[in-house]
């Protein structure tokens, strides 16, 4: 099976649209989505509309679940920017993607993978960036490969025996699946933080066992002046051009 994983979208339409359309090229077997769909960018309803057609498999992310006032996330969680962000999302989401939005869960368990917006200890909130967290990932889960979004960074990391190694992927490393347990961050379509302002995503094939880490340029410079065409926090589009 040919997989496409994605996380992170953050309302941001246009990288969306450039990865999915380099995904198109060879067309995969499901198409996963780990969860953040809104939050932070202009288009959350095309997002979801987009996310809601194209994805298999899809885990709502903490942005997500206080755009639609879940009961066990609030609002005064977040850093004033992604408050404001989520407070303007409320007001304009749609009755479709507030249903789609409803009806994820943060994790997900398929044959041989096990999914998490945040992490296995806490699939909403947690960060795996440390090589502890990556440690305690593995001692919660038992499949062959653990997937994780949430730090908008692409990682890599893979125990064998006791002994972890790994880190941060750059854009087309690849990882041989079936050497180890591994634990893979896609990072972020709509807002990477490693630096590389490109949107990136993952391939997996599980024939030939190889997991590639993708990225790909879209239109950044529309993407900032639509966000601050809707009065959204000007630091969230300026992030953008830098990859932070």
């Amino acid at each position: 099976m040919r997989i496409a994983v994605i996380s992170d979208v953050h309302a941001n339409l246009y990288a969306l649209e450039a990865v999915l359309g380099e995904i198109d090229r060879d067309p995969p077997d499901e198409i996963w989505c780990l969860g953040d769909t809104v939050g932070y960018g202009p288009h959350p309803n095309e997002c979801c509309e987009l996310v809601r057609e194209r994805s298999s498999r899809a885990l709502v992310g903490n942005h997500d679940l206080v755009v639609i006032e879940a009961s066990d996330v609030g609002v005064e969680e977040f850093n004033e920017e992604a408050a404001e962000a989520a407070l303007w999302t409320r007001e304009r989401l749609s009755s479709e993607a507030r249903a789609f939005l409803s009806s994820l869960e943060p994790r997900a368990e398929l044959d041989g993978f096990e999914l998490f917006h945040g992490s296995p200890r806490d699939p909403v909130w947690d960060y795996v960036l440390s090589e502890d967290a990556v440690r305690e990932a593995f001692a919660l889960t038992h499949a062959p490969v653990v997937m994780v979004g949430h730090s908008h960074i692409a990682i890599a990391a893979i125990l064998v025996g006791e002994t972890v190694e790994g880190g941060t992927a750059p854009a087309d490393f690849s990882a041989a699946l079936g050497a180890g347990r591994w634990l893979l961050n896609p990072g972020s379509v709509g807002q990477p933080r490693d630096g590389d302002p490109r949107a990136a995503w993952l391939t997996v094939d599980t024939e030939s066992g190889e997991a590639r880490f993708r990225r790909i340029p879209y239109p950044v410079a529309r993407t900032q002046a639509e966000i601050r065409e809707r009065g959204l926090p000007d630091a969230l589009a300026e992030r953008l051009a830098h990859g932070v």
